[in-house]
């Protein structure tokens, strides 16, 4: 069932990081609980995508998905931007994400934003 949407709602902004083989699971799982979707229902999965290059270093007591313990790892990442109307769909894809993205501790963030 579609989740209905007001155009007076609160928008946020979720942005998160992924590797890019687990993209598109990401963003199907956001847009299941409501995120990308504008108010009237004409446009839904809206988002924007851009790949890029992304490094970090599992400590010690890590899980790493990709990488190991203690070594610098490279690797091809995706950021992905998408509004959410109403703080209760910007919780419900933040849970989403948490779920579908691969990586022990997902790469993301919330803004809430200001209408002019």
């Amino acid at each position: 069932m579609a989740t209905v949407v007001s155009a007076a709602a609160t928008k946020f902004r979720l942005v998160f990081f992924a590797p890019v083989p687990a993209v598109e699971a990401c963003k199907a799982a956001i847009f299941a609980a409501g995120a990308g979707r504008y108010p009237g229902g004409n446009y839904t999965e809206c988002c924007w995508t851009v790949v890029g290059k992304g490094q970090f270093r599992p400590g010690d007591t890590a899980n790493p998905h990709i990488g190991s313990v203690g070594k610098l790892e490279h690797t091809e990442e995706a950021r992905v931007e998408v509004i959410c109307f109403g703080e209760d769909i910007a919780r419900k894809a933040v849970v989403a994400l948490k779920t579908a993205h691969p990586y022990e501790e997902p790469s993301y963030g919330v803004s809430k934003l200001e209408d002019f």
